[in-house]
């Protein structure tokens, strides 16, 4: 394996922004833009957080199924970059797809597509860093990595979300693939891979049946949700109901239930997820669990806010579409800048703070800001939205370098691949949790008491925050024993 120059540590990792610049665009401002002009305001969280949890749904299995057989190929061209180079095309189809919608149904089908041929190439570009650098050079190649992940959520601010405030979306999507042309042709011209001679006996099925046990865990997990949110919800509406009027007494069961659900969707998801995958590893690496669920829940929380955002800006300030999505694209802007900051920052801290402990305070910081936000739906004024986009954009920048690498810490050694693989059960499940059960919330709430419903979801996202902090209780870092090689002694 030949060492890396400065350069490389660019070209092999830049595809990583184009990447995050469609995904932000896509998730923060095309969708829920659309979705707003397309879907009848009554059930437009709902159509939302619909949208999202089946493109979710399609990601969980075409990304996995891509790194694997970009792992078998023998191309002449190397392992990784074919996929890549197929997947843009095709985004660039679909984005334009996107582009001519012309209702919700045909909207659905290209974000369907796109999030088909985005994972074409997201699977085999994990296989990168592994493929062609150095184990000592790994960690620089995760630090810049890690910027290019972070810093689109600063530029779709800065650019695509204006256009878009400018009536401009389709200038706005069609930079948004030009990005990721322009990344691209850098990708496949620039790195160098070494194709395969022979293919590799990698099994396609097992690792796929790990996946389909994840997903499964997770459909358990939000039928357990729904099932026992609607029964905590419906007493909580029995309750209120001798005290108050009928309306109010709908509220308030809906919103108790929708945070009930989430809870036991993430917890019961989890579980399942793991059994199904882990077996009875499972309960021996109870801390590992404890984490994916620790994970689940901030990110359920925090990628939930993306959409959300949008639509509470639209009724707390009275914004056209346009302007909800240009004022949204400055506060992610304000949360990337702050993202960035303290990532870079937490490996310092976590050095001195520890890993879990980090990760704690993050959750406890995030449920601030989130409360600050809810001060929003009573006192809607501009300058609290960006005190508690700050917050929030500070201890997720903490959470997502500290949590990762306390998981690192977590699994079992020579099991790392394995293991981590799981964490698809908080990346995708995260929006399927959040938006899907949050969307229902809001719009059902919203029906009796205008706003309401965004307060409702805002609060269930600050117990999320909060409980991805109770979580870790049951994390113990030395959570694991080091598994002995063959000629070695404990």
């Amino acid at each position: 394996m030949k060492r890396l120059r400065w350069y490389d540590y660019v070209t092999i990792n830049l595809f990583w922004l184009g990447l995050n610049i469609r995904n932000t665009a896509l998730t923060s401002i095309f969708m829920p833009y659309l979705v707003t002009l397309f879907a009848p305001d009554a059930i437009k969280n709902t159509a939302l957080g619909a949208m999202r949890s089946a493109g979710l749904v399609i990601a969980m299995l075409v990304q996995p199924a891509a790194g694997i057989l970009s792992d078998r190929s023998t191309s002449r061209f190397g392992r990784r970059r074919p996929y890549i180079l197929v997947g843009v095309l095709f985004d660039c189809l679909f984005l334009a797809a996107i582009a001519l919608s012309w209702n919700y149904w045909a909207l659905l089908i290209a974000v369907l597509l796109l999030q088909f041929s985005s994972n074409i190439s997201h699977g085999p570009l994990q296989g990168l860093i592994p493929d062609l650098v150095p184990e000592d050079q790994r960690g620089r190649a995760s630090a810049v990595k890690a910027i290019f992940e972070l810093a689109p959520v600063i530029l779709v601010g800065l650019t695509i979300a204006k256009l878009v405030g400018a009536g401009q979306l389709d200038l706005a999507i069609f930079v948004t693939a030009l990005s990721l042309l322009v990344v691209m042709l850098i990708t496949v011209i620039f790195v160098k891979e070494t194709p395969l001679r022979e293919r590799p006996n990698t099994p396609f099925w097992p690792p796929m049946l790990r996946v389909l046990g994840m997903l499964g865990g997770l459909l358990a997990g939000g039928l357990a949700g729904l099932m026992g949110g609607g029964l905590v919800g419906g007493l909580a509406g029995l309750v209120t109901r001798i005290f108050t009027d009928q309306a109010t007494a709908l509220a308030v069961g809906i919103g108790v239930g929708g945070a009930v659900a989430m809870i036991i969707a993430v917890l019961v998801g989890v579980w399942a997820g793991c059994l199904g995958t882990l077996g009875k590893d499972a309960r021996k690496q109870a801390s590992f669990v404890w984490w994916i669920a620790n994970r689940l829940m901030f990110l359920a929380a925090v990628t939930s806010l993306q959409g959300s955002v949008f639509y509470f800006v639209m009724y707390a300030f009275k914004l056209s579409a346009e302007a909800a999505a240009s004022l949204s694209g400055t506060l992610t802007t304000v949360i990337g800048i702050f993202i960035l900051l303290t990532a870079l920052a937490s490996g310092w801290l976590s050095d001195r703070l520890g890993r879990k402990r980090l990760v704690i305070i993050s959750g406890i910081v995030a449920a601030v800001g989130n409360v600050v936000l809810l001060i929003t739906i009573w006192v809607p004024q501009l300058a609290i939205v960006y005190v508690a986009g700050s917050i929030i954009g500070l201890a997720t920048g903490l959470f997502m370098t500290a949590n990762w690498a306390l998981g690192t810490d977590l699994v079992p050694a020579g099991e790392a691949g394995r293991y981590l693989g799981i964490s698809n059960l908080a990346g995708a499940g995260a929006g399927i949790v959040g938006s899907g059960i949050g969307g229902l919330v809001a719009d059902a709430i919203n029906h009796y008491y205008m706003g309401l419903g965004y307060f409702a979801i805002f609060a269930a996202y600050a117990v999320l925050f909060a409980l991805s902090s109770v979580a870790l209780i049951w994390v113990r870092e030395s959570g694991h024993s080091p598994v002995v090689q063959p000629g070695q002694t404990s």
